[in-house]
């Protein structure tokens, strides 16, 4: 005897196959099980645009670790195919569960409580005699239902009643799984057509919203279409309070923006946590620094001049932040030989001796004379190559000077050249964004709370009354039962059979 062979699984059934898992509500939480382990893989493991500087040294240090990441996709989560599917499917899978839910909700809306039959078989179950006629009693358990908000509906001419209750806690429920599909289209929608980015501003400058000017630090959805908005910021000045203990207190950038065209938009405070928006385009303090201005002179003709951008490196392990000094460079490539000179800046004179002294930082404040040490090279700068604004490449080049510069000193670098520290400006980083989705998300949040209420507080309940002639009076018949929280329904209908029981003392229906 043979054995039956399995029937062949065609691509119809594989897709019916695919299509019954995907309208699973476990598919769905499995999913987004998925999509939370992918968005912790992205916090944990460094990103393109976010990181980049640690994602290079990840190159550097763990090279075979590094090349699986780059494989699977874990520097790029959020814009790799596998976060893609995961999405799209969690997306398919809740509309697949939403229609069929949606459906049946309306339906029950619509319809009207059903009649039952053997009502001592239920889970909660009463005879009570009132001194009324059936109708009456009918009539006053009617009202006394609606009052409580139950629908009630009895056939014409049925000395009988149904009635429900709760369907609001199915309606929060259905609402709540709606909000949270629509909370996941306003983040795609949002994160696909913005953009992020970070401005550096120095103090008496204006900067313009374009992609040009993020020095490739904007981030831009897969759905953006260079539809930047032109709007320009330019900053009075900036101010950094600070703590006793040399600890920032506050940072305040004051500023103006600008539309397209250069009219004034408003005068603008920005501070962390309080942004400024102009346009669509959200304005953000995200971080400060010096920018001492410098100008570069040869034989008394100016080749450099401006304000200078310098970064701070992260102080070593047990090492205070203060302790560590901005660095910046300014290059000349049009000298030949070239020409570069990195500079050390401590913005407090008298911070930068009580270090050398004791060993102790100080709080640096600007109303100290700023002083910075300074390094010349001259050689080949090797601007063929993809460089930082404040990295220095001496690969290729010999040391020429070395000295310290004060703020309106003037130092001679030797073959006609001379260095002028003119003043010291602070710079202020802005992280500009654009995000159309957040009145999608901020509009979801809201009905996830509102369909929450009624998920908490409601509970589905189920009530029937007959009502049967018995001598002078009439015998009611009470069943019912609930759906959720069934101990408080007890309590509910022991109140509901008292309630039942009283007779007012005015006639019903007179």
């Amino acid at each position: 005897m043979s054995l039956p062979t399995a029937p062949r699984l065609s691509l119809r059934r594989s897709l019916a196959l695919v299509w019954r898992s995907l309208r699973s509500m476990r598919t769905a939480l499995v999913l987004l099980l998925l999509l939370a382990l992918a968005a912790v893989a992205g916090s944990l493991v460094p990103q393109v645009g976010v990181a980049d500087a640690r994602i290079a040294a990840t190159f550097r240090e763990h090279p075979l670790r590094a090349r699986i990441f780059d494989q699977i996709g874990l520097f790029d989560v959020y814009g790799s195919w596998w976060f893609t599917m995961i999405y799209t499917l969690l997306l398919v899978s809740l509309v697949a569960c939403l229609v069929p839910r949606t459906r049946a909700f309306l339906r029950n809306v619509r319809s009207r409580p059903a009649p039952a039959r053997e009502l001592d078989a239920m889970r909660h179950y009463a005879e009570l005699p009132v001194r009324e006629s059936p109708d009456q009693a009918l009539g006053r358990a009617r009202r006394l239902l609606r009052r409580r908000l139950f629908r009630v509906s009895g056939p014409n001419g049925a000395r009988a009643l149904a009635a429900d209750k709760g369907l609001g806690r199915e309606g929060g429920s259905l609402l709540f799984h709606i909000a949270f599909l629509v909370l996941l289209v306003g983040v795609v929608w949002g994160r696909g057509t913005g953009f992020t980015g970070q401005a550096v501003i120095v103090e008496g400058q204006t900067w313009t919203e374009t992609h040009a000017n993020y020095d490739g630090t904007a981030r831009e959805g897969r759905f953006f279409r260079e539809d930047h908005s032109g709007v320009q910021v330019r900053v009075e000045d900036f101010r950094a309070t600070y703590r006793p203990t040399g600890q920032p207190r506050d940072f305040v950038t004051r500023a103006t923006l600008l539309d397209a065209e250069g009219r004034e938009l408003e005068r603008v405070d920005i501070r962390v946590n309080h942004p400024a928006e102009a346009e669509g385009v959200k304005f953000y303090q995200f971080g400060y620094g010096w920018a001492p201005v410098l100008r570069v002179e040869r034989d008394g003709e100016a080749i450099s001049d401006g304000p200078v951008v310098c970064q701070q490196d992260t102080a070593p392990e047990g090492v205070s932040q203060l302790q560590t000094p901005w660095n910046c460079v300014v290059k000349l490539p049009s000298l030949d030989p070239q020409v570069g000179i990195r500079f050390e800046l401590w913005p407090d004179r008298r911070g930068l001796l009580a270090l050398l002294q004791t060993g102790e930082a100080m709080p640096m404040l600007v109303e100290y004379a700023p002083v910075m040490t300074w390094e010349a090279f001259e050689g080949d700068l090797r601007a063929e190559l993809v460089q930082g604004v404040g990295v220095l490449d001496t690969s290729a080049m010999r040391p020429l000077e070395t000295g310290v510069l004060g703020a309106g000193e003037t130092v001679d670098l030797g073959r006609g050249l001379t260095v002028s520290f003119t003043e010291l400006r602070q710079y202020t980083v802005l992280t500009v964004s654009r995000d159309r989705g957040l009145w999608i998300v901020l509009s979801a949040a809201i009905l996830i709370l509102l369909g929450l209420l009624p998920a908490l507080y409601t509970s589905r309940r189920k009530l029937w009354v007959t009502a049967e002639a018995d001598g002078a009076g009439t015998l009611l018949k009470v069943g019912g039962f609930a759906l959720q929280r069934r101990s408080q329904f007890e309590e509910e209908f022991s109140r509901l059979v008292r309630d039942l029981r009283r007779v007012p003392d005015e006639r019903v229906g007179s």
